[in-house]
């Protein structure tokens, strides 16, 4: 029978296949009292699987590092070898063990649950999604328990169809995999829009649907299933007369897909003659080889923060330093804008435990976070300062500076900025004196009262994310108002546009460097208002230059203006609809 379900679209594509079911281990978990005798051979049992699944995690690192994997699968690898060695998750097991003479399984779920509890209290997204990983870990660790398999096998069946994996969840170790084998796409009842699967899912252009919440459940093994990423559906046993359908759309973005390979070395300028800048948004360091092979004009957005977290001690100013200037040796003569540490409050960095962000603030999305955070740690900021500012000796490098909501916080951060020049010359360091600096315009206020930006910085970032979440007040990872978290927000469009037209009348450069620059259906939109700089995931970057190589920028204006004077979201998604 027929039927279709809905979930979050994560990665665009089609894929059409059949359906491969990973199984849930943690569902299959009972409890079994021991015998007193039996609890030193239950710990050694434990420590066998731990050290196992040590080895496997240590063998797919060697996996993610081959030619054309995703530099994030590295990186994600590494969190879940750091997370299996913390002794927070281990050692809650043993102790369990031995109080409570309990199996290893039950205790392991037990243990679990305390840890993740605490991520539940974080307003981050980002963040609350990285419990997620810890139960990957233990997921992992259950099967080798229970004697069952991690690694998907290969068909036998002789069917093109793809293998569309169907998982209550799924690791990014698991997607690994995807590359080896004929894996078309897949679906998962957990899982956000920023979980670290649907990064990957993006970064291996995998057709993926997640949140699903019941899928799982209701699919059969080999069940033929239509995964469409782009919509976020999935449909179950198809009529022939879908099936066509999808096939037909299905040949039609993969024919797309090709041709924009095209672009990489094409001007991205729109019919009028309009010069568009399009950058990268970048993690880690090797991501700006990403970023070089999409033809990217620079770096638009490097999150420092990842540097810091899931580690038990700070990098030192070198150790940034080396971070730094190897993203502008990779893009040679290209603009790299490194943005300050953007972390504090809820945002979990072991090695910051004992400093003043991280406490356990009412709110945390409104603490102690980002530029307030380094505000009240300045030898820490101070130190990043000096490692941004050496690498800029070896290339274009201008500062970004998030969460700005005050004028005051402008003029500290530059006061800073010039500390950390003046301890550069005592220690005879070379850098670059006329660095630019700017401000991440990703809160309401700071949208309303740019005269201090427009003054004192030399260029701005409108961060969508946090500005559409600030705006309306709304948690997108929240299923229960998910649905109202709204780009097209009048009130939204209105604070991106008036930022636009208000830094390009003092001739200030202004980007936008949140998911509204990637997505290719609001390009124009964006055009329309006035933006020139945008920056993305380097695996959206070809679709967006399609876009604008397509549009006439003086057209759009005068529609765009139109649209911008709706009060209602509907009638403005029907007006983008037909530009």
């Amino acid at each position: 029978m027929t039927f279709s379900l809905h979930g979050q679209a994560v990665s665009g594509g089609i894929a059409i296949g059949r359906a491969h079911l990973v199984s849930h281990a943690m569902l299959e978990v009972a409890q079994y009292q021991l015998r007193e005798r039996d609890a030193a051979g239950e710990l050694i049992r434990f420590d066998k699987a731990v050290a196992t699944a040590s080895a496997e995690l240590n063998a797919l690192r060697s996996e993610a590092s081959v030619p054309g994997a995703p530099a994030e699968l590295s990186a994600f690898v590494d969190l879940h070898v750091m997370i299996l060695a913390d002794p927070t998750l281990t050692d809650g097991v043993r102790e369990l063990i031995r109080e409570r003479r309990c199996n290893a399984e039950w205790a392991m779920v037990q243990q679990m649950q305390l840890v993740v509890d605490q991520f539940d209290e974080f307003e981050d997204a980002y963040l609350r999604e990285r419990k997620q990983d810890i139960v990957q870990v233990v997921e992992r660790v259950l099967r080798i328990l229970q004697g069952k398999p991690r690694k998907l096998a290969k068909r036998k069946s002789a069917t093109d169809d793809d293998l569309i994996v169907v998982a209550n969840d799924l690791s990014p170790a698991d997607t690994i995999q995807f590359k080896s084998l004929k894996i078309g796409g897949f679906v998962t009842d957990l899982g956000g829009t920023t979980s670290h699967t649907a990064i990957v899912a993006r970064s291996l252009a995998i057709p993926a649907v997640v949140g699903m919440q019941h899928a799982r459940p209701l699919i059969q093994d080999d069940d033929l299933l239509i995964v469409d990423g782009t919509r976020g559906v999935l449909i179950v046993d198809p009529d022939t007369g879908v099936l066509a359908e999808y096939r037909l759309r299905k040949t039609a973005l993969e024919l797309e897909r090709s041709k924009l390979k095209r672009l990489v070395t094409a001007r991205s300028r729109t019919l009028d003659g309009e010069d568009v800048e399009l950058h990268a948004n970048i993690e880690l360091p090797q991501d700006a080889e990403r970023a070089k092979e999409v033809g990217a004009d620079g770096v638009g957005l490097f999150r420092t923060e990842f540097l810091f977290m899931n580690r038990d001690e700070l990098p030192d100013e070198d150790e940034q330093f080396e971070a730094y200037r190897s993203v502008v040796k990779t893009l040679g003569d290209k603009l790299v804008t490194i943005r300050t540490l953007d972390i504090g409050a809820e945002k979990e960095a072991r090695a910051l435990r004992n400093r003043a962000g991280n406490r356990s603030p009412p709110n945390p999305a409104l603490g102690l976070r980002a530029i307030r955070f380094c505000l009240a740690e300045p030898q820490l900021f101070l130190a990043q300062l000096r490692a941004v500012l050496r690498a800029s000796h070896y290339g274009k490098i201008r500062l970004l500076v998030p969460m700005l909501a005050q004028a005051h916080e402008i003029v500290q951060t530059l006061a800073l900025i010039d500390l950390a020049k003046t301890q550069l010359r005592e220690s005879r360091h070379k850098f670059d004196d006329a660095m630019h600096v700017g401000g991440m315009i990703e809160i309401p206020a700071a949208a309303l009262t740019l005269g201090p930006f427009l003054r004192r910085l030399d260029f701005l970032s409108i961060g969508t994310n946090d500005l559409i979440q600030y705006t309306l007040a709304i948690d997108r990872t929240d299923g229960s108002v998910a649905h109202l978290y709204d780009p097209l927000h009048p009130a939204v469009l209105k604070l991106i546009a008036q930022t636009i037209q208000s830094a390009q009348r003092v001739g200030m450069p202004v980007a936008v460097c949140g998911e509204m620059a990637g997505d290719p259906k609001l390009t124009k939109l964006l055009l329309g208002m006035g933006l020139r700089q945008f920056s993305m995931h380097p695996s959206q970057l070809l679709e967006v230059k399609q876009q604008i190589m397509m549009a006439d920028a003086s057209q759009l204006a005068a529609r765009v203006a139109k649209i911008l004077k709706l009060d209602e979201s509907d009638k403005i998604s029907e007006q983008l609809d037909k530009l």
